[in-house]
């Protein structure tokens, strides 16, 4: 405590150095240490950015918090890159800490994937589970904030650890503040109220600046969960006698008597009385004070001392090293059958089951009774069991983030959103947790997850199931997004997908899967081997111009993908020999190469989309390939997506007005061809 405290004054008497956005943990400090004390290497624990007295009681030197207070080149966790007391850690030594965002309660859902991993693990009792050869169950531990209870995605995390009875505690450090908010302006009942309604979820509540209970009921509650294996909710009423942070000062929105209530509150002083009744002497508590704030001042100083980051750093760990760099297997092996998109997905995540134990596939309605809404999943939980092959709730975010606690803990899963349309629910996790844990946490913690999208427009889906997103999702940095257009694709990006250590976006086309839409049959083709893949951001020439009409000058690229294809190539049935057409299906990575030596070839170019135009992927795409084939260019590059529509109408004739189709593909084409 006495350290804790020591490091909050010496950042207060140095404002001027300690320039980055902090807090720290005054206040806090008891029910902070108390938890630490209970933890082993085997657990798992998140905590947030108050938090420095977690760290601290884990055995994290002031000093290695300092470079991260200073953002300094010896920052452990992040390299410089993440605000103070943002860790992650992996370790023989300590519990692991996974990469968190400061966003308000986003940690919930990640943390509670990581439980959800551990149980999986216990169940099929794989090696993984083990940490280290302890014999002890592993326990994971979310802190949060009260006001973040108020935060939908928390309650999505309570509504899953209790319906599926995880080993975590969520351990909520209620100071009565929101910054400047007060509990009574923001919310109707307290963390410990809330928590009855999910029930499952066992309850307490203490005082946590008293140790000697905050260390009592964490001993009790760790030791519950590392037996029974269920749920805990520890509230702890707590001081915050520090700023919100360092930018948002506590006395540009409280009152002196709020001071002095939250002092007489204080953990320290409460400890010192405790320790005197015990019979420690005064000399050997201040002693204690002395050497701490001694060893605090020369942390600082060595910290303050120490090195910036290297600039040339700056773009590293963006990705961990893809597993697939290179077509493999065969393509269209003799003596198999042709199949269906769908059913390609289906044959691809069946034989990974059956290879990787470790390979885990939930969404909504992806489970025994109806095997996704496309049937996508179909006889996947009969064949696997409902441990590996089940239903959520409706809960996109849960769906989406808990695959950062997952693979943290080497599950590989692969996730289902129903429709592009509802995907936005789950960008909060997906922007904020999945894509910069990577990057964030210098390597350590790269999310391997497989994200799969029912995607696009037909047959009358209407405003809320006929979406196209590529264009939102290629806006995050962090994540891979893939788009195929025919079964063998489908087949050999979902295999390479799954085994990247990076988060996959995988785009689907419902227009595409049973190949109903008129002038989509090619779509269905012969099954490829079960080693097939096809390394994300490789293109492919799905149709090639003639060398005559390529001599003549008289010929022009097609780039697209998805259902763009097919209009792509049914148009160029009116050129013959002229039209070249470029499926991309990887949209990041993208094939840059390809597409340019593609355009540099041709002279002329169309970026045929499915997305409504404006401010799209694919007029970004045409802006990059104006500037690097300029010289090469015989005309403007040309862009043909939907109409800049706020959604898709119901009516199928409306619907169609909307969206691209071959007339106006080849209308386009002939205006260029033409220039």
């Amino acid at each position: 405590m006495s350290t804790a405290r020591a490091m909050a004054d010496i950042y207060e008497a140095n404002r001027s150095i300690c320039k980055y956005v902090h807090s720290t943990s005054r206040g806090h400090e008891a029910i902070q240490l108390a938890t630490a004390y209970q933890l082993l290497p085997c657990d798992y624990v998140s905590p947030y950015y108050r938090d420095e007295s977690i760290m601290l009681g884990l055995g994290f030197e002031p000093q290695q918090l300092m470079m991260q207070l200073l953002a300094k080149a010896g920052d452990m966790f992040t390299g410089g890159r993440e605000y103070y007391n943002h860790p992650n850690y992996r370790g023989p030594d300590k519990p692991t800490i996974i990469h968190q965002s400061s966003a308000t309660g986003m940690q919930a859902i990640p943390t509670t994937g990581v439980a959800q991993g551990i149980k999986y693990l216990e169940k099929i009792a794989s090696p993984l589970f083990r940490k280290g050869g302890n014999a002890e169950m592993p326990v994971v531990i979310c802190s949060l904030g009260d006001a973040s209870v108020t935060e939908g995605e928390v309650s999505e995390a309570f509504q899953f650890a209790a319906l599926h009875q995880l080993p975590i505690i969520f351990l909520v450090q209620d100071n009565d503040w929101g910054i400047s908010v007060t509990s009574a302006e923001a919310r109707t009942s307290n963390a410990y109220e809330f928590i009855e309604g999910f029930k499952g979820i066992q309850r307490k509540t203490i005082n946590g600046s008293d140790f000697t209970a905050s260390f009592l009921a964490m001993q009790e509650i760790v030791q519950d969960v590392r037996d029974n294996r269920g749920p805990w909710l520890l509230h702890a009423k707590v001081p915050l006698l520090g700023h919100h942070t360092s930018g948002v000062r506590k006395d540009f929105y409280r009152f002196d008597d709020e001071f002095e209530t939250q002092n007489q509150d204080d953990p320290g002083p409460k400890l010192r009385k405790v320790l005197r009744e015990a019979g420690i002497t005064e000399n050997a508590i201040q002693e204690i004070e002395k050497e701490t704030r001694d060893l605090v001042a020369y942390h600082f100083a060595v910290a303050t001392a120490s090195a910036e980051p290297d600039p040339t750093t700056v773009s590293e760990h963006v990705f961990a090293a893809p597993a697939v760099t290179e077509e493999k297997g065969e393509r269209n092996p003799a003596g198999k059958e042709k199949i269906l998109m769908v059913d390609a997905a289906l044959f691809a995540i069946r034989e990974l089951m059956e290879d990787f134990p470790e390979a885990v596939l939930y969404g909504q309605d992806v489970g025994r009774r109806l095997g996704g809404v496309f049937r996508e999943a179909a006889t996947l939980a009969e064949q696997f069991g409902d441990h590996r092959v089940f239903n959520t709730a409706i809960q996109e975010a849960y769906i989406i983030g808990s695959t950062v606690g997952m693979s943290a803990v080497g599950i590989k899963p692969i996730v289902e959103v129903q429709f592009a349309d509802y995907i936005y629910p789950g960008l909060n996790q997906l922007v904020t947790e999945i894509s910069k844990s990577c990057y964030l946490s210098c390597g350590k913690f790269p999310v391997q997850t497989l994200i799969r999208v029912p995607i696009g427009a037909y047959g009358g889906g209407g405003p809320y199931h006929s979406g196209s997103v590529e264009s939102t999702l290629l806006t995050i940095k962090g994540i891979k997004i893939i788009y195929p257009s025919n079964a063998a694709d489908m087949k050999g990006l979902l295999k390479a997908a799954f085994l990247d250590p990076n988060p996959v976006v995988m785009l689907e086309h419902k227009g595409l899967y049973w190949s109903k839409v008129p002038g989509t049959e090619e779509a269905k083709m012969t099954e490829p081997s079960r080693d097939y893949m096809i390394p994300l951001g490789k293109g492919n020439i799905v149709l090639s111009a003639s060398a005559e009409q390529l001599s003549d000058g008289d010929t022009c690229c097609v780039i697209t993908y998805g259902m763009g294809v097919y209009w792509a190539k049914a148009a160029a049935k009116e050129f013959s020999g002229q039209i070249e057409i470029i499926d991309l299906r990887s949209l990041f990575p993208l094939d840059e190469a390809l597409v340019f030596s593609t355009v540099q070839k041709h002279g002329k170019c169309l970026i045929l989309t499915e997305e409504q135009q404006n401010n799209s992927f694919a007029e970004a795409l045409a802006g990059r390939i104006s500037k690097a084939c300029f010289k090469y260019l015989d005309a403007p590059v040309e862009v043909l997506g939907a109409l800049n529509l706020p959604a898709v109408p119901m009516n199928m004739v409306l619907e169609q007005a909307m969206l691209p189709n071959p007339e106006k593909v080849a209308a386009l084409i002939s205006q260029l061809l033409n220039y």
